[in-house]
C-alpha cells in the first residue's frame, strides 16, 4: 500500500533534506524570487503566496485531465507550503512585500 498522500506532503515540505535545500535553495526564497521573475516577465506585481496559488491551480488542471497521484500530491504539499509561507511572511494586505533589490529575496528576513 503506498503512503499517504498528507503524510507524503507534509514530509515533502516541512522534512525537507539537506540536499534538496542546496539543491534548490530554501522553498518560501524560491516562492519569492519566482515571483520577482513573473513581475519582470509580465510587468504586473506577482507575491510569493500568489506563486502558490499558481502552482496549486496548474497541478489541480493537469488533474482534470488525468488522474496521476503526483499531481495531487504536489498541490497537497503546496497548499501546505503556502500555510508556512503565511507564517512567516503574511497573506494579502499584511504580507510582507519582497524588496526587489535584495539579492535574498527576503530569505532570512525575521517577521
Amino acid at each position: 500500500m503506498s503512503k499517504n498522500i498528507l503524510k507524503e506532503a507534509d514530509e515533502i515540505i516541512n522534512n525537507r533534506s539537506e540536499e534538496k535545500e542546496r539543491m534548490y535553495g530554501p522553498f518560501e526564497e524560491g516562492m519569492r524570487r519566482a515571483a520577482m521573475i513573473c513581475a519582470g516577465m509580465t510587468g504586473k506585481e506577482w507575491s510569493g503566496s500568489d506563486m502558490y496559488a499558481a502552482l496549486v491551480a496548474l497541478k489541480l488542471s493537469r488533474h482534470s485531465y488525468n488522474y496521476k497521484e503526483d499531481n495531487l500530491l504536489d498541490a497537497v504539499a503546496y497548499i501546505g507550503g503556502l500555510d508556512n509561507y503565511i507564517k512567516k511572511y503574511g497573506y494579502g494586505e499584511t504580507e510582507k512585500p519582497i524588496n526587489l533589490t535584495d539579492a535574498d529575496a527576503g530569505y532570512g528576513d525575521k517577521k
